[in-house]
Order: C-alpha cells, then structure tokens, then sequence
C-alpha cells in the first residue's frame, strides 16, 4: 500500500498519541502493516477520508520494546549504554544507561560485540556476525547498525541480536548425523580394503587410501593385489562413481568378485568382461572406473585392460616416465563394449603407479594436467614404495582437508644385484617332444636344481614334479612344449606350456588305471599347483615349493 502522510486529517488527541520520539526503524514497518491497512478501512467504511499513518509519527521506543529481537543501543567510543528493550532485558537482565559496554554486559565479550562495534563506529556501515553462542547456551545472531544522531555524543551503534538457538541446535544435530554417516561409510570403506597387502617374491608393493576432508562424502576407491600362483600377481585399483556408505558397499562387492575372477586365472579383459555384467547387476545407477594387470616376473611387463580408468604410470630407473594409454575401455556397468588387454614394460628397476581420479582431479582444471603433474612428481621419486606414496601425495598437494578419496598403489620391481640377486634365477628348456622329451626334461631339471644347490629332497620332489608335468603335456598337449623352472627367495616355481588348451583336472584314478594320476601326485607333493590359457590358444600348468627356509 502507499504510505502518506496522515496526522494532520486526526483529532488532536489521536495525533498527540501518535507522535513519539524522532527518527524511524524502517525494520517495524511490516509488523504494523496489518494495522494500518485496517485503520484505512474503518476511515473508508465511516465515509471519511482514507487516513494512512506516516511510520515517524509512532514512538520508537515504543517500536523497540515491542520487537521480539534483543534490541540495544550505544553511544560514544565507549559504548555506553543508552537504551535496551524488553527483549534484551529479559534473555541478558537489564542493563543500568550510561555504563560501558564491557562493564556491565559479560554477553558482549561472549558474542564477540566490542571490535564489532568498534568497526561500525569508525566505518559508519553495519556487521553481522552469524550464529554466536553464549555461555547460557543461547545462539544469536548480531547486526550492527550505525546510528547518527545529535542526541548521542560521538555516534552510536544499535545492536540488534536474533535468537536462533534452535536453529544452531538443529544444525548442530545435521552436523552430528552428518559426521556419524560419514565416520560409518569410511569404516566400512576401510575394512572392505586390503588389511595386509599380499608381497609378491619378485615386487615391492605399498598402497594408501585417504578419505576426502570432512566436508566430502566418502567414495568407492579401492586396490587390491592378489597373488595368483607361478610367480604372478595381479594389481587392481578401481573406484565407484558413487558416494556414501552405497558406494563403499558396491565397491566390496565389485571387490570380492576381483578376487573370485583372480581365481579363473583369466586375461585381464575377460576379467574386466565378467565384472562389466556383474556390476549393472549390482547396481545400474552407479558405474565404476578399474584397472586390472597381471605382472610375470619371467616376462617383466605388466599385461594390463582398462574399463575407464586413468593410465598406469611408469617410472624406469634412470627417471623417465612412461604412460600406459592403450587401450581403454568405457566404465564398468555400461556393458556392450569387448574390453582389450594391453602391456607396458616393467623392467627391474623401475616402478609403477596405479591411482584413481582424486590424486589428479582439481577443479578449474584439466584432468590431463593433472596426469602431467603426477608423472613430473613420480620422475622425481625415489625410495621405498610407501615412501614414494607419500611424496606422490605430498606434490600433489593432497591434505586431510581434500575434497576427494585417494587411493594410490605403487609396485616397484627392485633391481637386484650381489648376494640378494643369486636368490632369483630362471632357466627353461624347449621340448621337441618324441621318446626322449621326458628324459631329456628329468635330466635338464636335476643339473638346474643342483646347480640352484637345493637340497637332495627338494631336487628329489623337483624332478618328480617336472617329470609329472611334461608326462602330462607329453600325453594330452600339442607342440610347442616349454619347460621353465624358477626360483625367488621363497620358493620354487615349475611350469610347463603347450600348445593345447584343455586345462587338466584333478580325478580319482581307479586302481586298474595305467594313467590319470599325475595332477593327483602333483597336488600331493607341492605347495600349490594351477593351470591357465595363454595367448595363442595354449595353456600352462605349474606347480610350487616352499623354501625350507621359509
């Protein structure tokens, strides 16, 4: 409505009754808009003229002890009290005109009043502090106001504080909740991560984890490495798209099936393949990103396929980084898609990296640049794996307060050298096949043992095993056969390939049986045995030793 001017069309009485104290609080005008508009009304209704109140006709303080804001005003460079309404007098007890502030209010120390004060004295323009809570409990948020007047000596300031005790408790709650889902999700995030990370013979592996900062939800990052027999292991690094404790618990499930597909001892795109279908099943709405590779100490390469994940990074010993781009695949959950495998030389010496986005992701940025800063940081970083960890995250300035989960998984194949290299040693025969393939085969195994100096026993269950495995590939295999034995500092590796790729199974022979009891004997006799194809349609079947020392 339109505010005129009105005292003048009232009886003297009414007029009187309407003019107070001089100045305005534009702030009251909503609360007695209601009254003037039915003031207007009953002019209108009477037949007389539509008389509107004009706002500096009513008393201010009678506007400011009726406001249920805690309502104080000051004056002077001390801040002397000139005024406070009801308000403030029933929440902080009234206070005596004429003493400073930090005399007689102990509330203006706990609201942080003085140098707010002091600022809208000197600057002339109005502050606001939010949400202060006071000893009592209360929570109130102060603005003030500049007030020019004749009547107050040095200027003044009007304090005006709003309860929102209930408010702040409320948040307070949220908070509360918040942390508690939070501290929930990154429980269960860490327990469904590695506890001890399986040590291959022939790498060094560290790997951390690091949830985003308190005011990020946690997210899916996960890493694993899985030992999968003949010297092998494969290294994942994945992270769901998701946040909260849904995306930590799609993670474990996408995990877990890692390790069960691990288990097939399949190509790394046909591991990728089966995760594909496994994860819309888990969830559609939520796709994740994965790297999955294998790493075989007698190839030194890393065979590796990607669904959507950033590159493998690797660092050779003389500082130059390389990158593992090719080939990627879409996320996992898409499905249609026919992942590919893909290698990168890991040679001694050199290192790895496997990482998910929020190592490399800022925003404002392009995540290539990121990649670009990582490879700048790794070219730079020597040391242990967990050491290198450490300075990955440090340059890339990943702190407690980081807006995103980190997972880093760095695998280093140490070059050996003196002592520690004559632990490790390789040797593999080819096998032409014919009558004189197992001889030959026995023959080769016993000087290699010997020469390894192991002792009689193990040579002994060596050559039974070797003889065992080429019998085997001799009967139901195809040409080419390779024999290759291995030894690490913990153990004894023989493998024998073929071109054939029926993988053979453990069976119960009948005592009538001439055959079908080298597997049996093979499993009798050694730590672990397992087969698996190989590229070209062939397949390899080996078995394991324990050192004695070990």
């Amino acid at each position: 409505m339109n505010f005129t001017r009105w005292s003048a069309r009232l009886p003297g009485t009414q007029r009187r009754a309407a003019r107070g104290t001089e100045g305005s609080v534009p702030a009251a005008r909503g609360e007695y808009a209601q009254q003037l508009e039915h003031l207007a009304r009953e002019a209108a209704e009477a037949g007389g003229p539509v008389a509107v109140p004009a706002l500096e006709d009513f008393s201010v303080r009678e506007l400011l002890g009726r406001l249920p804001g805690l309502v104080a005003l000051a004056y002077g460079p001390e801040h002397r009290i000139a005024y406070v309404n009801d308000a403030y007098a029933a929440a902080f007890g009234p206070r005596p005109a004429g003493v400073p502030v930090a005399d007689t209010c102990p509330e203006a120390e706990e609201l942080g009043l003085l140098p707010l004060m002091d600022q809208v004295l000197r600057s002339g323009k109005p502050r606001t502090v939010k949400s202060r809570r006071t000893q009592d409990g209360g929570s109130y948020t102060v603005t003030c106001l500049p007030v020019e007047s004749e009547h107050l000596e040095g200027g003044g300031v009007l304090v005006h504080a709003a309860d929102v005790t209930d408010h702040a408790e409320a948040a307070e709650r949220l908070r509360t909740s918040e942390r508690r889902h939070r501290e929930t999700a990154v429980t269960l995030q860490r327990s469904l991560l590695p506890q001890d990370l399986e040590q291959p013979d022939d790498l060094r592996i560290a790997a951390t984890y690091q949830p985003g900062g308190t005011d990020a939800a946690v997210g899916g990052d996960w890493y694993d490495v899985i030992t999968l027999g003949a010297g092998r292991t494969a290294l994942v690094i994945g992270d769901v798209m998701g946040r909260g404790v849904r995306a930590a618990a799609v993670m474990g499930q996408l995990r877990t099936a890692v390790r069960a597909y691990a288990r097939l001892d399949l190509p790394p795109h046909e591991v990728l393949q089966l995760l594909d279908g496994l994860a819309a099943e888990i969830d559609a709405s939520q796709i994740a990103t994965c790297v999955y590779a294998i790493h075989d100490p007698s190839e030194g390469k890393l065979v590796y396929a990607s669904a959507g994940h950033l590159p493998i990074l690797v660092r050779d010993e003389d500082g130059t980084v390389r990158c593992a781009e090719d080939p990627t695949g879409p996320p996992l959950g898409t499905g249609g898609w026919l992942h590919a495998s893909g290698s990168i030389a890991l040679p001694p010496g050199s290192t790895a990296v496997l990482y998910t986005d929020g190592l490399v992701e800022r925003r404002r940025e392009d995540i290539d640049e990121g990649v670009a800063a990582l490879a700048r940081a790794l070219a730079g970083a020597s040391g242990t794996p967990q050491v290198v960890c450490d300075r990955l995250l440090r340059s890339l300035g990943v702190t407690a307060e980081h807006d995103d989960d980190v997972a880093v998984l760095v695998v280093q194949h140490p070059s050996r050298k003196g002592a520690d290299a004559e632990l490790f040693h390789n040797a593999a025969l080819e096998l032409l096949g014919g009558v004189e393939a197992a001889p030959r085969a026995r023959a080769f195994a016993s000087g290699v043992l010997s020469s390894w100096r192991f002792p009689v026993e193990l040579r002994d269950l060596g050559v039974l095993a070797t003889s065992e495995l080429v019998g085997n590939s001799l009967q139901h295999g195809t040409p080419p056969m390779r024999l290759r034995l291995r030894r690490t500092d913990r153990r004894l590796i023989i493998e024998v390939t073929d071109g054939d790729d029926h993988l053979p199974r453990r069976r119960r022979a009948e005592t009538e049986d001439e055959a079908g009891r080298g597997i049996s004997i093979i499993a009798t006799i050694a730590s672990s045995w397992g087969s698996r194809r190989t590229p070209g349609g062939g397949k390899a079947v080996w078995c394991e030793f324990a050192l004695p020392d070990h």
